[in-house]
């Protein structure tokens, strides 16, 4: 009897919180009716309020039907079409649904334009919305069923249940340049910035420390944790003699080309081969689901799909609505943080003006919601194995700081994130273990342009005895949302840097074949500088840079704010330089005067010996100083929170991983280089495959 009067009950809330929807969508009907001169519910001669009254009704309702019968279909059919297209197709879809709604009304009283519907189509799917997110947070089986429903629909889109279903899935959710340091502070306190991960390393999950190569940035990082091998990238960009040409890593040819020298080097597809999905990343991984993936951006292979992670975002037709708001009113804030910032003189600042507010809007909302909906989505279908970046923070990060109350903020949105993957885990076909980790930190300072009045590209060429031109320059931007925004927008790739000079430029102003010398190509990865000098073939020597250059090297080692070079040595190898006349000739370990590595911690031998075995490694390397006591370094790009070198937290990042999983490293271990976190992400996914399936009939386990 107790069971029947809860199921009426159920179905009594269930009954008015339609009734409830129906009313408010209604009204908005009338309100918008009132205020918009194309969208009308009577007829031209005038009806009585209640007839209008009775239009919107039943308008509405049908509005609300043709929601519940079609869109789902709608968006199967469209799931195809790239995310940023998809969203507008939202609106004029629902716009569409509208005017059908309108039409089927009797006696033809509502008339519209196209335009209109699409406005009065969005306002309404944000009111209704809304409404039953209100209502829902009454009822706390309301989310449970929605997610359910999303699971079944998921399912059939997937034709077929998930391979292994039985076993655990895994799920990847890297924070973008969060480091180490920076999550234990957001985790800490009575109040924590990051509720959700608190509660996690409070009882499920464990947080390890990792330390990233010399190459501290997402290229470099990304590519080997999913595809085993990060040889032979040296930075975020960098010059190639051979071709001429500047890789950078944000660029979708250049992350294919990666992709592919990685998978080549190793002899393996990646970590997510198979049934696996890659979302929001720089790389695919090896996975057969992709999307906003910069490696196939350009060209999407067959099986190449992102069907179901859509469909998580697409189903609400509000989300488009609430995304797009959710944008307006993040270039509206941005621009209202960085005037407070100017208003009061905060140090150090960089320009944040140009499409910065819409490039930051894209990473910590559009890129933010489409990722976490399409986690979401390959949860509910169960996928085995996803791995998808969430950029907000690292965006934001480099032009506000490390530690800033606007980073503070996105990092409570991811939170949030979190807690929204966490439960859909709760309604998934498979059980699932959920681990967070990042791709490296961010260390804050002044830029080495506003410390010492020049930039890098100017000092290389003032010590070469070069002119030195002040001339309008693209600003180099080491974040990756810049590239997957163009590449969600379907624009063409940006060029590449050029050298700063033609490469038939000559010494005097002569252009005779013989004595040819073409500037020196400077390169700038977060505090990490690259100088090439294209028309030394090879690897220049120590010897060759300064019979062409003699007091190059002195002036670049010498400068207050490098901290030290990577250069070649005919005789000795690989040698760091310092000032003073310091060496570190790293073959042999000898050190002559003070060693300039010390201020980098005691395995930057280590890491720079490795990254001077790279066939594309710089004629010189060129590293920035470092504060000891309070971890500032100089980029040489303009961001006040940067990554890309050694120096301060940016080394430092964080994995955080659920007690059920082996220990990633040793007791008292510490995992050094992205490739050994590949080889614990490799064992993970191998101790969920070989876990004995549950008994039939048994309850899954709960998702860490």
């Amino acid at each position: 009897m107790r069971l029947r009067w809860t199921a009426w009950r159920g179905a009594g809330a269930a009954l008015l919180r339609v009734l409830a929807v129906w009313a408010v969508s209604a009204v908005t009907m009338v309100l918008l009716a009132l205020v918009l001169p194309d969208f009308r519910l009577q007829s031209a001669d005038g009806d009585s309020f209640t007839r209008t009254g009775l239009t919107a009704a039943l308008v509405a309702a049908a509005f609300g039907l043709l929601h519940a019968l079609v869109w789902p279909w709608l968006v199967r059919a469209l799931l195809l079409v790239p995310a940023l297209a998809l969203a507008l197709l939202v609106f004029l879809l629902n716009g569409w649904l509208l005017w059908l709604a309108l039409s089927a009304v009797p006696h033809g009283r509502g008339q519209t334009t196209p335009q209109t519907a699409v406005l009065v189509a969005a306002a309404l799917s944000l009111a209704s919305s809304a409404t039953g997110t209100f209502l829902a947070v009454r009822d706390r089986n309301a989310e449970a069923r929605r997610l359910r429903r999303m699971a079944g629909l998921g399912r059939r889109l997937r034709k077929g249940p998930p391979p292994g279903a039985r076993t655990p899935g895994t799920v990847f959710l890297q924070l973008d340049g969060v480091g180490y340091d920076v999550l234990r502070e957001a985790m800490a306190g009575e109040r924590p910035v990051m509720p959700t991960l608190a509660a996690l390393a409070g009882s499920t999950h464990r947080l390890t420390l990792w330390e990233t190569d010399w190459s501290s940035q997402t290229g470099a990082s990304q590519l080997a944790l999913l595809h085993g091998s990060n040889e032979d990238v040296p930075a975020f960009r960098w010059y190639e003699k051979e071709t001429g040409e500047v890789i950078v890593t944000n660029r979708p040819s250049s992350a294919a080309e990666l992709q592919r020298r990685a998978a080549a080097r190793t002899g393996d597809p990646g970590l997510l081969a198979g049934d696996g999905a890659s979302r929001g990343n720089l790389f695919t991984g090896g996975a057969g689901q992709a999307a906003l993936v910069l490696s196939v951006a350009v060209r999407r292979r067959r099986g190449e799909r992102s069907r179901a992670g859509y469909f998580a975002y697409f189903s609400d037709p509000a989300h488009a609505g609430r995304t797009a708001l959710s944008f307006a009113a993040e270039v509206v804030r941005e621009v209202a943080q960085s005037l407070r910032a100017r208003l009061r003189g905060e140090r150090p600042r960089v320009s944040r003006g140009g499409l910065y507010p819409f490039i930051r809007a894209f990473a910590t909302v559009v890129q933010r919601d489409v990722v976490t909906a399409a986690v979401i989505g390959d949860v509910l279908t169960g996928r085995t194995a996803v791995y998808a970046d969430l950029v907000a923070y690292d965006e934001v990060a480099h032009h506000s700081g490390p530690r800033s109350r606007d980073t503070r903020q996105v990092l409570a949105r991811l939170d949030r994130c979190v807690a929204l993957i966490l439960r859909a885990m709760e309604h998934a076909p498979r059980p699932y273990r959920l681990v967070l980790l990042s791709d490296h930190g961010q260390s804050w300072g002044e830029t080495f342009e506003a410390a010492y009045g020049q930039s890098l590209e100017e000092l290389v060429h003032a010590a070469c005895g070069r002119p030195v031109r002040r001339l309008p320059r693209r600003p180099e931007s080491g974040a990756e949302a810049r590239g997957t925004a163009r590449a969600a927008l379907k624009r063409p790739e940006e060029p590449p840097l050029p050298p700063p000079a033609a490469a038939g430029e000559s010494e005097g102003g002569t252009a005779g074949a013989a004595g040819r010398r073409t500037a020196p190509v400077v390169l700038a990865s977060g505090n990490l500088g690259l100088v090439s000098f294209p028309d030394l073939l090879g690897r220049a020597s120590r010897q060759a840079i300064e019979h062409r250059y003699p007091g190059l090297l002195a002036a670049l080692a010498g400068h207050p704010g490098i901290g030290f070079l990577l250069v070649h040595d005919e005789r000795h190898g690989p040698v760091v330089l310092g000032g003073d006349g310091a060496e570190h000739r790293l073959e042999t370990g000898e050190v002559l005067g003070a060693d300039p590595l010390a201020p980098y911690g005691p395995h930057a031998a280590a890491a720079v010996r490795r990254t001077a075995r790279f066939r594309h490694a710089a004629d010189i390397m060129v590293n920035s100083a470092v504060d000891p006591v309070t971890g500032e370094v100089h980029a040489f790009e303009d961001q006040i929170g940067s990554h890309g070198g050694l120096g301060g937290e940016q080394s430092r990042a964080f994995l955080m991983s659920p007690l059920l999983l082996s220990a990633p490293a040793p007791a008292g271990g510490t995992l050094r280089g992205a490739e050994a976190v590949h080889r614990v992400l490799r064992r993970w996914l191998a101790e969920a495959a070989d876990e004995p399936a549950p008994r039939e009939g048994a309850p899954a386990p709960a998702a860490p």
